[in-house]
């Protein structure tokens, strides 16, 4: 069998996808704010209404645990920011991107950034993925298109299962 290169991004994405649905089909707002530790990151409702995240400039050492709700932003942040260069348009300043405010807006977030990244995927054939990423490697010739999806892939399974295993502690910890 000779998969396309594109096939086989769009296969491992739908494998990292199909473990968060596990996920995401059991969490709840509780879960997304449950602080495991008292050194967190997590968002935090706004006088104005908005939620928003802890961050820093400068990683703190040591590095604060995130919590549900932070890693869901942090998601929303780095793949609408991705979706918006791979469309070629100027992306929002992460200040600007907001956590939704509680488990079904920012599940349905996330979804949703699902549906427009398989969009770029399905716009995509194999001669695309050589073309040079526009994000997040700022224009480096070295790094493709095929370099950025397989990122997301990454990056997402990575967050999956940081949310996966906050939600197993949680879970855990409560009975």
């Amino acid at each position: 069998m000779n998969a396309s290169r594109c096939d086989l991004l769009r296969r491992q994405f739908d494998l990292t996808w199909s473990l968060f649905e596990y996920h995401l089909e059991r969490l709840d707002t509780e879960d997304f704010l449950w602080q495991p530790t008292p050194l967190c990151w997590t968002v935090h409702r706004q006088d104005d209404g908005r939620w928003l995240p802890d961050w820093a400039e400068t990683e703190p050492d040591p590095v604060p645990v995130p919590t549900i709700g932070w890693l869901s932003w942090h998601i929303g942040w780095w793949w609408s920011t991705t979706v918006e260069h791979a469309r070629g348009r100027k992306p929002r300043d992460r200040a600007d991107v907001e956590w939704p405010g509680d488990a079904e807006g920012a599940i349905g977030w996330l979804r949703g950034l699902r549906e427009e990244w398989l969009g770029v995927l399905e716009g995509l054939d194999d001669a695309d993925l050589d073309a040079t990423a526009p994000f997040p490697w700022q224009h480096d010739p070295d790094h493709t298109v095929a370099d950025m999806a397989a990122w997301v892939n990454a990056e997402l399974m990575k967050n999956v299962a940081e949310i996966g295993q906050l939600r197993m502690l949680r879970a855990a910890s409560a009975g």
